[in-house]
Protein backbone atom coordinates (compact mmCIF):
# COMPACT_ATOMS: atom_id res chain seq x y z
CA UNK A 1 0.00 0.00 0.00
CA UNK A 2 1.05 3.57 -0.66
CA UNK A 3 1.65 5.52 2.60
CA UNK A 4 -0.72 8.41 3.32
CA UNK A 5 2.10 10.93 3.25
CA UNK A 6 3.12 9.75 -0.22
CA UNK A 7 -0.51 10.02 -1.40
CA UNK A 8 -0.71 13.63 -0.21
CA UNK A 9 2.52 14.49 -2.06
CA UNK A 10 1.24 12.91 -5.27
CA UNK A 11 -2.12 14.68 -5.00
CA UNK A 12 -0.37 17.99 -4.59
CA UNK A 13 1.59 17.52 -7.86
CA UNK A 14 0.41 19.23 -11.02
CA UNK A 15 -0.61 17.33 -14.14
CA UNK A 16 2.70 18.05 -15.91
CA UNK A 17 4.73 16.88 -12.90
CA UNK A 18 2.74 13.66 -12.74
CA UNK A 19 3.33 12.98 -16.43
CA UNK A 20 7.08 13.51 -15.96
CA UNK A 21 7.05 11.21 -12.93
CA UNK A 22 5.28 8.50 -14.95
CA UNK A 23 7.90 8.78 -17.72
CA UNK A 24 10.71 8.42 -15.20
CA UNK A 25 9.04 5.38 -13.62
CA UNK A 26 8.47 3.77 -17.03
CA UNK A 27 12.14 4.27 -17.92
CA UNK A 28 13.26 2.77 -14.61
CA UNK A 29 10.90 -0.20 -15.05
CA UNK A 30 12.31 -0.83 -18.53
CA UNK A 31 15.87 -0.81 -17.21
CA UNK A 32 14.94 -3.22 -14.43
CA UNK A 33 13.25 -5.56 -16.90
CA UNK A 34 16.37 -5.54 -19.11
CA UNK A 35 18.56 -6.32 -16.11
CA UNK A 36 16.27 -9.21 -15.09
CA UNK A 37 16.37 -10.59 -18.64
CA UNK A 38 20.17 -10.37 -18.63
CA UNK A 39 20.41 -12.20 -15.31
CA UNK A 40 18.11 -14.95 -16.57
CA UNK A 41 20.39 -15.73 -19.52
CA UNK A 42 22.69 -18.75 -19.15
CA UNK A 43 26.27 -17.93 -18.16
CA UNK A 44 28.99 -17.80 -20.81
CA UNK A 45 31.34 -20.79 -20.59
CA UNK A 46 34.05 -22.42 -22.70
CA UNK A 47 31.39 -24.82 -24.03
CA UNK A 48 29.21 -22.15 -25.62
CA UNK A 49 31.74 -19.44 -26.53
CA UNK A 50 35.43 -18.78 -27.12
CA UNK A 51 35.98 -18.14 -23.43
CA UNK A 52 38.99 -20.11 -22.13
CA UNK A 53 38.26 -22.98 -19.69
CA UNK A 54 40.31 -21.23 -17.00
CA UNK A 55 37.57 -18.60 -16.68
CA UNK A 56 34.76 -21.12 -16.19
CA UNK A 57 33.08 -21.27 -12.77
CA UNK A 58 34.40 -24.27 -10.86
CA UNK A 59 31.86 -26.07 -8.69
CA UNK A 60 32.82 -27.92 -5.56
CA UNK A 61 33.18 -31.66 -6.17
CA UNK A 62 32.76 -34.35 -3.58
CA UNK A 63 35.89 -36.15 -2.55
CA UNK A 64 36.14 -39.34 -4.55
CA UNK A 65 36.23 -42.48 -2.47
CA UNK A 66 37.95 -45.53 -3.86
CA UNK A 67 35.41 -48.34 -4.04
CA UNK A 68 37.56 -50.76 -6.00
CA UNK A 69 40.74 -52.57 -5.11
CA UNK A 70 44.06 -51.21 -6.28
CA UNK A 71 45.91 -52.82 -9.14
CA UNK A 72 45.10 -53.93 -12.64
CA UNK A 73 41.54 -54.71 -13.65
CA UNK A 74 40.59 -58.30 -14.46
CA UNK A 75 42.00 -59.21 -17.85
CA UNK A 76 44.61 -56.40 -17.82
CA UNK A 77 48.32 -56.96 -17.38
CA UNK A 78 49.99 -55.51 -14.32
CA UNK A 79 52.19 -52.54 -15.19
CA UNK A 80 55.51 -52.26 -13.38
CA UNK A 81 58.63 -50.19 -13.82
CA UNK A 82 61.02 -51.84 -16.25
CA UNK A 83 64.37 -52.95 -14.85
CA UNK A 84 67.50 -51.54 -16.47
CA UNK A 85 69.54 -54.14 -18.33
CA UNK A 86 72.92 -52.62 -17.45
CA UNK A 87 72.83 -51.17 -13.92
CA UNK A 88 75.75 -49.07 -12.77
CA UNK A 89 76.21 -51.05 -9.58
CA UNK A 90 75.05 -54.51 -8.47
CA UNK A 91 74.80 -55.37 -4.78
CA UNK A 92 74.68 -59.12 -4.08
CA UNK A 93 72.75 -60.25 -1.02
CA UNK A 94 73.84 -63.84 -0.29
CA UNK A 95 72.36 -66.17 2.31
CA UNK A 96 75.11 -67.14 4.77
CA UNK A 97 73.43 -69.23 7.47
CA UNK A 98 70.01 -70.81 8.04
CA UNK A 99 68.04 -68.92 10.66
CA UNK A 100 66.55 -72.15 12.04
CA UNK A 101 69.40 -74.68 12.19
CA UNK A 102 72.32 -72.27 11.54
CA UNK A 103 73.67 -74.42 8.66
CA UNK A 104 76.11 -72.67 6.30
CA UNK A 105 74.29 -72.07 2.97
CA UNK A 106 76.94 -70.19 0.98
CA UNK A 107 77.67 -73.22 -1.20
CA UNK A 108 74.00 -73.85 -2.07
CA UNK A 109 72.58 -73.00 -5.51
CA UNK A 110 69.88 -70.31 -5.18
CA UNK A 111 66.40 -71.36 -6.26
CA UNK A 112 65.41 -67.75 -7.03
CA UNK A 113 67.07 -64.35 -7.46
CA UNK A 114 64.81 -61.37 -6.68
CA UNK A 115 65.92 -58.29 -8.59
CA UNK A 116 65.13 -54.79 -7.38
CA UNK A 117 66.57 -51.50 -8.55
CA UNK A 118 66.88 -48.07 -6.97
CA UNK A 119 67.35 -45.16 -9.37
CA UNK A 120 69.18 -42.10 -8.11
CA UNK A 121 70.72 -38.93 -9.52
CA UNK A 122 74.40 -38.26 -8.79
CA UNK A 123 75.48 -34.97 -7.29
CA UNK A 124 75.49 -32.41 -10.10
CA UNK A 125 78.42 -30.03 -10.13
CA UNK A 126 79.43 -27.56 -12.83
CA UNK A 127 82.58 -28.29 -14.80
CA UNK A 128 84.96 -25.35 -15.22
CA UNK A 129 87.36 -25.19 -18.17
CA UNK A 130 90.01 -22.50 -17.88
CA UNK A 131 91.92 -21.02 -20.81
CA UNK A 132 95.27 -19.34 -20.38
CA UNK A 133 96.04 -17.16 -23.34
CA UNK A 134 99.71 -16.32 -23.46
CA UNK A 135 100.91 -12.98 -24.76
CA UNK A 136 104.48 -12.84 -26.14
CA UNK A 137 106.37 -9.79 -27.32
CA UNK A 138 108.32 -10.39 -30.51
CA UNK A 139 112.03 -9.54 -29.98
CA UNK A 140 112.36 -8.63 -33.66
CA UNK A 141 109.51 -6.19 -34.31
CA UNK A 142 108.37 -5.63 -30.74
CA UNK A 143 104.70 -6.41 -31.53
CA UNK A 144 102.76 -8.46 -29.00
CA UNK A 145 101.32 -11.76 -30.20
CA UNK A 146 98.35 -13.52 -28.52
CA UNK A 147 97.82 -17.27 -28.35
CA UNK A 148 94.94 -18.56 -30.46
CA UNK A 149 92.00 -19.73 -28.36
CA UNK A 150 90.15 -22.84 -29.64
CA UNK A 151 86.65 -22.55 -31.10
CA UNK A 152 84.04 -22.67 -28.35
CA UNK A 153 86.34 -21.11 -25.75
CA UNK A 154 86.65 -17.68 -27.30
CA UNK A 155 87.13 -14.52 -25.26
CA UNK A 156 83.85 -13.21 -23.87
CA UNK A 157 82.36 -16.69 -23.52
CA UNK A 158 81.53 -17.52 -19.91
CA UNK A 159 79.14 -20.49 -20.15
CA UNK A 160 79.06 -23.64 -22.25
CA UNK A 161 76.21 -24.54 -24.65
CA UNK A 162 74.65 -27.18 -22.40
CA UNK A 163 74.46 -24.79 -19.45
CA UNK A 164 73.05 -22.02 -21.63
CA UNK A 165 70.54 -24.46 -23.15
CA UNK A 166 69.42 -25.56 -19.68
CA UNK A 167 68.88 -21.99 -18.48
CA UNK A 168 67.01 -21.04 -21.65
CA UNK A 169 64.90 -24.19 -21.55
CA UNK A 170 63.81 -23.59 -17.95
CA UNK A 171 62.82 -20.00 -18.73
CA UNK A 172 61.27 -20.53 -22.17
CA UNK A 173 59.66 -23.95 -21.96
CA UNK A 174 58.93 -24.25 -18.23
CA UNK A 175 58.05 -20.57 -17.56
CA UNK A 176 60.48 -20.06 -14.66
CA UNK A 177 61.33 -16.45 -13.83
CA UNK A 178 64.86 -15.21 -13.44
CA UNK A 179 64.75 -15.08 -9.64
CA UNK A 180 63.59 -18.68 -9.27
CA UNK A 181 65.98 -19.66 -12.06
CA UNK A 182 68.93 -18.40 -10.04
CA UNK A 183 67.66 -20.29 -7.00
CA UNK A 184 67.34 -23.56 -8.97
CA UNK A 185 70.83 -23.21 -10.42
CA UNK A 186 72.37 -22.62 -7.01
CA UNK A 187 70.44 -25.28 -5.06
CA UNK A 188 70.35 -28.09 -7.63
CA UNK A 189 73.50 -27.56 -9.66
CA UNK A 190 75.78 -25.62 -7.32
CA UNK A 191 76.03 -22.84 -9.90
CA UNK A 192 76.09 -19.21 -8.79
CA UNK A 193 74.35 -17.23 -11.53
CA UNK A 194 73.48 -13.54 -11.42
CA UNK A 195 70.26 -12.11 -12.82
CA UNK A 196 72.24 -10.29 -15.48
CA UNK A 197 73.98 -13.52 -16.43
CA UNK A 198 70.66 -15.33 -16.86
CA UNK A 199 69.27 -12.48 -18.95
CA UNK A 200 72.38 -12.45 -21.15
CA UNK A 201 72.07 -16.21 -21.74
CA UNK A 202 68.43 -15.92 -22.86
CA UNK A 203 69.25 -12.91 -25.04
CA UNK A 204 72.08 -14.82 -26.70
CA UNK A 205 69.74 -17.76 -27.35
CA UNK A 206 67.24 -15.40 -28.98
CA UNK A 207 69.89 -13.99 -31.30
CA UNK A 208 71.04 -17.50 -32.21
CA UNK A 209 67.45 -18.53 -33.02
CA UNK A 210 66.49 -15.44 -35.01
CA UNK A 211 68.08 -16.47 -38.31
CA UNK A 212 66.61 -19.98 -38.21
CA UNK A 213 63.22 -18.52 -37.21
CA UNK A 214 63.17 -16.43 -40.39
CA UNK A 215 63.94 -19.55 -42.45
CA UNK A 216 60.99 -21.30 -40.78
CA UNK A 217 58.81 -18.26 -41.52
CA UNK A 218 59.66 -18.55 -45.20
CA UNK A 219 58.71 -22.22 -45.16
CA UNK A 220 55.35 -21.35 -43.62
CA UNK A 221 54.78 -18.65 -46.26
CA UNK A 222 55.36 -21.19 -49.03
CA UNK A 223 52.92 -23.73 -47.53
CA UNK A 224 49.75 -24.57 -49.42
CA UNK A 225 47.63 -24.66 -46.26
CA UNK A 226 48.25 -22.05 -43.55
CA UNK A 227 46.48 -21.67 -40.23
CA UNK A 228 46.63 -18.55 -38.08
CA UNK A 229 45.48 -17.34 -34.70
CA UNK A 230 46.39 -14.68 -32.15
CA UNK A 231 46.29 -14.09 -28.40
CA UNK A 232 46.94 -11.10 -26.23
CA UNK A 233 50.38 -10.28 -24.84
CA UNK A 234 51.80 -7.60 -22.58
CA UNK A 235 55.00 -5.79 -23.52
CA UNK A 236 56.39 -3.12 -21.13
CA UNK A 237 52.89 -2.53 -19.76
CA UNK A 238 51.11 -2.17 -23.10
CA UNK A 239 48.73 -4.46 -24.97
CA UNK A 240 50.37 -6.42 -27.78
CA UNK A 241 49.30 -9.46 -29.80
CA UNK A 242 51.11 -12.72 -30.34
CA UNK A 243 50.39 -14.22 -33.74
CA UNK A 244 51.11 -17.75 -34.86
CA UNK A 245 51.16 -19.03 -38.44
CA UNK A 246 51.19 -22.81 -38.93
CA UNK A 247 52.06 -24.47 -42.21
CA UNK A 248 52.93 -28.15 -42.57
CA UNK A 249 55.30 -29.13 -39.75
CA UNK A 250 56.42 -25.55 -39.09
CA UNK A 251 55.05 -22.71 -37.01
CA UNK A 252 56.09 -19.07 -36.90
CA UNK A 253 55.45 -16.78 -33.92
CA UNK A 254 55.30 -13.01 -34.01
CA UNK A 255 54.62 -10.47 -31.22
CA UNK A 256 53.44 -7.08 -32.51
CA UNK A 257 51.25 -4.22 -31.18
CA UNK A 258 48.53 -4.80 -33.81
CA UNK A 259 45.75 -7.30 -34.41
CA UNK A 260 44.87 -6.00 -37.86
CA UNK A 261 45.25 -7.27 -41.40
CA UNK A 262 48.57 -5.42 -41.81
CA UNK A 263 50.26 -8.11 -39.68
CA UNK A 264 49.22 -10.87 -42.09
CA UNK A 265 50.08 -8.71 -45.09
CA UNK A 266 53.59 -7.98 -43.77
CA UNK A 267 54.19 -11.63 -42.97
CA UNK A 268 53.00 -13.04 -46.29
CA UNK A 269 54.68 -10.41 -48.49
CA UNK A 270 53.65 -11.39 -52.04
CA UNK A 271 52.86 -15.04 -51.23
CA UNK A 272 49.39 -16.56 -51.47
CA UNK A 273 48.18 -19.74 -49.83
CA UNK A 274 45.72 -22.18 -51.37
CA UNK A 275 43.67 -22.54 -48.16
CA UNK A 276 43.69 -20.37 -45.02
CA UNK A 277 42.37 -21.97 -41.82
CA UNK A 278 41.15 -19.56 -39.15
CA UNK A 279 38.31 -18.42 -36.95
CA UNK A 280 35.96 -15.63 -37.99
CA UNK A 281 38.20 -12.70 -37.14
CA UNK A 282 37.90 -10.26 -40.06
CA UNK A 283 41.64 -9.76 -40.51
CA UNK A 284 42.16 -13.51 -40.96
CA UNK A 285 39.16 -13.99 -43.21
CA UNK A 286 40.74 -11.51 -45.63
CA UNK A 287 44.10 -13.31 -45.65
CA UNK A 288 45.77 -13.74 -49.08
CA UNK A 289 44.51 -17.17 -50.13
CA UNK A 290 42.33 -18.75 -52.77
CA UNK A 291 40.00 -20.36 -50.22
CA UNK A 292 39.30 -20.03 -46.52
CA UNK A 293 38.29 -22.81 -44.12
CA UNK A 294 36.39 -21.58 -41.06
CA UNK A 295 37.09 -23.42 -37.82
CA UNK A 296 34.00 -25.55 -37.15
CA UNK A 297 34.95 -26.09 -33.50
CA UNK A 298 34.39 -22.36 -32.92
CA UNK A 299 31.06 -22.51 -34.76
CA UNK A 300 29.83 -25.48 -32.71
CA UNK A 301 30.54 -23.53 -29.52
CA UNK A 302 28.81 -20.42 -30.87
CA UNK A 303 25.77 -22.50 -31.79
CA UNK A 304 25.78 -24.04 -28.31
CA UNK A 305 25.66 -20.53 -26.84
CA UNK A 306 22.66 -19.77 -29.06
CA UNK A 307 20.97 -23.02 -27.99
CA UNK A 308 21.43 -22.12 -24.33
CA UNK A 309 19.77 -18.75 -24.91
CA UNK A 310 17.05 -19.98 -27.32
CA UNK A 311 16.35 -23.66 -26.50
CA UNK A 312 13.37 -23.79 -28.87
CA UNK A 313 15.33 -22.68 -31.92
CA UNK A 314 15.51 -25.94 -33.89
CA UNK A 315 17.75 -24.44 -36.59
CA UNK A 316 20.69 -24.06 -34.20
CA UNK A 317 20.54 -27.70 -33.09
CA UNK A 318 20.26 -28.98 -36.65
CA UNK A 319 23.18 -26.82 -37.86
CA UNK A 320 25.31 -27.95 -34.93
CA UNK A 321 24.48 -31.58 -35.69
CA UNK A 322 25.37 -31.06 -39.36
CA UNK A 323 28.81 -29.65 -38.48
CA UNK A 324 29.53 -32.56 -36.15
CA UNK A 325 28.38 -35.03 -38.79
CA UNK A 326 30.75 -33.48 -41.34
CA UNK A 327 33.70 -33.72 -38.96
CA UNK A 328 32.80 -37.31 -38.09
CA UNK A 329 32.60 -38.17 -41.78
CA UNK A 330 36.06 -36.77 -42.42
CA UNK A 331 37.51 -38.78 -39.51
CA UNK A 332 36.14 -42.02 -41.00
CA UNK A 333 36.98 -41.28 -44.62
CA UNK A 334 39.66 -43.99 -44.80
CA UNK A 335 37.16 -46.66 -43.76
CA UNK A 336 34.71 -45.78 -46.56
CA UNK A 337 34.69 -46.29 -50.29
CA UNK A 338 35.25 -43.23 -52.43
CA UNK A 339 31.76 -43.45 -53.91
CA UNK A 340 30.10 -43.79 -50.50
CA UNK A 341 32.13 -40.91 -49.09
CA UNK A 342 31.20 -38.56 -51.96
CA UNK A 343 27.54 -39.50 -51.56
CA UNK A 344 27.65 -38.50 -47.89
CA UNK A 345 29.39 -35.23 -48.78
CA UNK A 346 26.65 -34.41 -51.29
CA UNK A 347 23.97 -35.12 -48.71
CA UNK A 348 25.68 -32.84 -46.17
CA UNK A 349 25.86 -29.98 -48.68
CA UNK A 350 22.21 -30.40 -49.65
CA UNK A 351 21.25 -30.33 -45.98
CA UNK A 352 23.30 -27.15 -45.52
CA UNK A 353 21.46 -25.39 -48.34
CA UNK A 354 18.11 -26.27 -46.79
CA UNK A 355 19.16 -24.94 -43.40
CA UNK A 356 20.45 -21.71 -44.96
CA UNK A 357 17.08 -21.13 -46.64
CA UNK A 358 15.28 -20.92 -43.30
CA UNK A 359 14.48 -17.54 -41.77
CA UNK A 360 14.12 -16.31 -38.22
CA UNK A 361 14.62 -13.02 -36.41
CA UNK A 362 16.29 -11.62 -33.33
CA UNK A 363 19.00 -13.52 -31.49
CA UNK A 364 21.03 -15.88 -33.70
CA UNK A 365 20.25 -14.27 -37.04
CA UNK A 366 23.88 -13.09 -37.22
CA UNK A 367 25.05 -16.71 -37.34
CA UNK A 368 22.61 -17.44 -40.17
CA UNK A 369 23.91 -14.43 -42.10
CA UNK A 370 27.51 -15.54 -41.46
CA UNK A 371 26.93 -19.03 -42.84
CA UNK A 372 25.09 -17.70 -45.86
CA UNK A 373 27.98 -15.37 -46.65
CA UNK A 374 30.70 -17.97 -45.90
CA UNK A 375 28.96 -21.10 -47.18
CA UNK A 376 31.93 -21.88 -49.44
CA UNK A 377 34.27 -21.78 -46.43
CA UNK A 378 32.52 -24.39 -44.30
CA UNK A 379 33.31 -27.77 -45.88
CA UNK A 380 36.58 -27.40 -47.79
CA UNK A 381 38.11 -30.05 -45.51
CA UNK A 382 35.73 -32.64 -46.95
CA UNK A 383 37.50 -32.39 -50.33
CA UNK A 384 41.12 -31.95 -49.20
CA UNK A 385 42.88 -34.26 -46.78
CA UNK A 386 45.54 -31.63 -45.98
CA UNK A 387 42.93 -29.16 -44.66
CA UNK A 388 41.66 -29.64 -41.08
CA UNK A 389 38.11 -28.90 -40.01
CA UNK A 390 39.29 -26.82 -37.09
CA UNK A 391 42.05 -24.47 -36.04
CA UNK A 392 43.23 -26.55 -33.09
CA UNK A 393 46.84 -26.63 -34.32
CA UNK A 394 47.14 -22.88 -33.80
CA UNK A 395 45.25 -23.04 -30.51
CA UNK A 396 47.71 -25.63 -29.19
CA UNK A 397 50.65 -23.60 -30.49
CA UNK A 398 49.54 -20.55 -28.46
CA UNK A 399 48.68 -22.43 -25.27
CA UNK A 400 52.26 -22.35 -23.84
CA UNK A 401 52.41 -18.62 -24.55
CA UNK A 402 49.23 -18.05 -22.55
CA UNK A 403 50.72 -20.03 -19.65
CA UNK A 404 53.95 -18.02 -19.94
CA UNK A 405 51.96 -14.77 -19.78
CA UNK A 406 49.92 -15.85 -16.77
CA UNK A 407 52.93 -17.12 -14.82
CA UNK A 408 55.53 -14.44 -15.62
CA UNK A 409 53.33 -11.49 -16.55
CA UNK A 410 54.43 -9.05 -19.24
CA UNK A 411 57.66 -8.69 -21.16
CA UNK A 412 59.64 -5.74 -19.87
CA UNK A 413 61.30 -4.93 -23.19
CA UNK A 414 60.82 -5.31 -26.92
CA UNK A 415 63.86 -7.56 -27.25
CA UNK A 416 62.41 -9.89 -24.60
CA UNK A 417 59.21 -10.29 -26.61
CA UNK A 418 61.09 -10.85 -29.87
CA UNK A 419 63.43 -13.33 -28.17
CA UNK A 420 60.47 -15.32 -26.89
CA UNK A 421 58.84 -15.33 -30.35
CA UNK A 422 62.03 -16.47 -32.11
CA UNK A 423 62.67 -19.25 -29.58
CA UNK A 424 59.02 -20.37 -29.71
CA UNK A 425 59.27 -20.59 -33.50
CA UNK A 426 62.43 -22.71 -33.49
CA UNK A 427 61.67 -24.94 -30.50
CA UNK A 428 58.02 -25.62 -31.33
CA UNK A 429 58.95 -26.46 -34.92
CA UNK A 430 61.62 -28.84 -33.63
CA UNK A 431 59.06 -30.58 -31.38
CA UNK A 432 56.63 -30.86 -34.29
CA UNK A 433 59.33 -32.78 -36.14
CA UNK A 434 60.05 -35.15 -33.25
CA UNK A 435 63.16 -33.38 -31.95
CA UNK A 436 64.02 -32.52 -28.37
CA UNK A 437 63.74 -28.84 -27.47
CA UNK A 438 66.77 -29.10 -25.17
CA UNK A 439 68.97 -30.74 -27.80
CA UNK A 440 67.88 -28.10 -30.30
CA UNK A 441 68.98 -25.40 -27.88
CA UNK A 442 72.34 -27.13 -27.40
CA UNK A 443 72.87 -27.02 -31.17
CA UNK A 444 71.92 -23.34 -31.29
CA UNK A 445 74.30 -22.28 -28.55
CA UNK A 446 77.48 -23.16 -30.42
CA UNK A 447 80.46 -25.53 -30.30
CA UNK A 448 80.43 -28.14 -27.48
CA UNK A 449 83.10 -27.61 -24.82
CA UNK A 450 82.90 -30.92 -22.91
CA UNK A 451 85.26 -32.68 -25.40
CA UNK A 452 88.04 -30.37 -24.16
CA UNK A 453 87.98 -32.29 -20.86
CA UNK A 454 89.39 -35.40 -22.55
CA UNK A 455 91.92 -33.60 -24.72
CA UNK A 456 95.54 -33.35 -23.54
CA UNK A 457 96.79 -29.95 -22.45
CA UNK A 458 98.46 -27.95 -25.21
CA UNK A 459 102.18 -27.36 -24.77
Amino acid sequence: MIPETAKMKIEEQSRGDLIGLIYEMAKEIGELKAEIARLKQPPTTSQNSSQPPSRDFKTEKKKRTRSKKKGAKPGHEKQERQLAENPNKVIEAYVDNCKNCHLNLLDQVPVQVVRRQVTELPEIKPVVIETRQYVVECPCCGERQHGQLPEGLEAGRYFGPRLEAMVTDLHQEHHIGYRRLRQICEELFGLVLSAGGAVSIVARAGKAAKEEAEVIGEQVRQSKVIGSDETSARVHGRNYWQWVFVGGHCEYHLIVPSRGYAVIENFMHACEAEVWVCDCWKAQLNAPSKMCQICLAHQIRNLQGLIDKRPRLVWAREMQTLFRKAMHLRNHQEKMTERGYLRQVTMIKMRLEKLLQRTFKDLGSNLLDRYRKRRNSLFIFLHRTDVPAHNNACERALRPSVIHRKVLGSFRSDWGAQTYASLATVLNTAKRNGQSAFQKLVQLMGTPVLPFLTQPACM
